[in-house]
């Protein structure tokens, strides 16, 4: 069994929901547990180590569980063989606020888990029309918001020897479809501006996920999402947009 811990907030959800599902659909045996904090930054998780706080929902397998806790104590309940954090969607244009928080984090992982392979997720740009209350530090540019995190988290990544989980490149990849083409009158991939779309978006987050940590067979993945937060009815030809972007 591959044991995968993210530390993260609402786009760690988003991208754990059905991961353990197109896992298991691929004869794949994991274990995945998302630490939930809503806007959750480096900085923050970073006080939130040194102060143990039991503080994180604890989302196990893709449901979430009236249980908090710290990151200390996950750490120790399992021999993680991954171990995943982020920044914050609204930091992530701004390499500043990175440090010295990414290092601090990844040095305490490594001295706690050892044996873990430490990765970050990067994550993606909000939709073009979104109402978020940071969209302005890029300028409401989506584009600009994409470049910006991007460079961030390689410069990152290539610092400190991080695998990065490219979320952020394959959704913008799947933008440039005309079905999910906001500007052309296509579906938005983002279910509020800048969450997931609970079926297309977080399909195609946990498949990248799969993809990027165990080399899975995504192509070849039969499972389609049963999402009871939404009544809309899942259109394959979509789903088939999605799955052949994942890189």
């Amino acid at each position: 069994m591959t044991n995968i811990l993210a530390i993260g907030n609402s786009f760690s959800r988003d991208a754990t929901a059905y991961l353990y599902d197109i896992c298991e659909n691929m004869g794949l045996s994991v274990h995945v547990v998302n630490l939930y904090i809503g806007g959750c930054s480096l900085e923050r998780h970073w006080s939130n180590i040194e102060r143990d706080e039991k503080a994180y929902q604890y989302q196990e397998n893709g449901i979430c569980t009236d249980r908090y806790v710290s990151i200390s104590e996950i750490l120790r309940s399992r021999p993680w063989d991954y171990i995943v954090t982020q920044q914050s969607s609204h930091d992530s244009g701004w390499l500043d606020t990175y440090e010295p928080f990414a290092g601090l984090i990844f040095d305490y992982i490594k001295k706690e888990v050892p044996g873990a392979k430490i990765c970050m997720q990067q994550t993606w740009a909000y939709e073009i029309d979104s109402d978020h209350g940071c969209f302005i530090r890029y300028n409401r540019d989506q584009q600009e918001m994409y470049n910006r995190s991007r460079a961030n988290y390689h410069a990152i990544a290539d610092k400190y020897g991080i695998q990065l989980i490219p979320c952020g490149d394959v959704i913008q990849n799947i933008r440039k479809h005309p079905e999910f083409d906001v500007a052309k009158g296509g579906k938005s991939i983002c279910r509020d501006g800048f969450h997931m779309h609970y079926l297309y978006g977080r399909y195609a987050l946990a498949c990248t996920w799969a993809k990027n940590l165990l080399n899975a067979p995504v192509s070849d993945c039969t499972y389609v999402p049963k999402c009871f937060d939404t009544d809309e009815e899942v259109d394959m030809e979509l789903l088939a947009i999605v799955k052949g972007e994942i890189i």
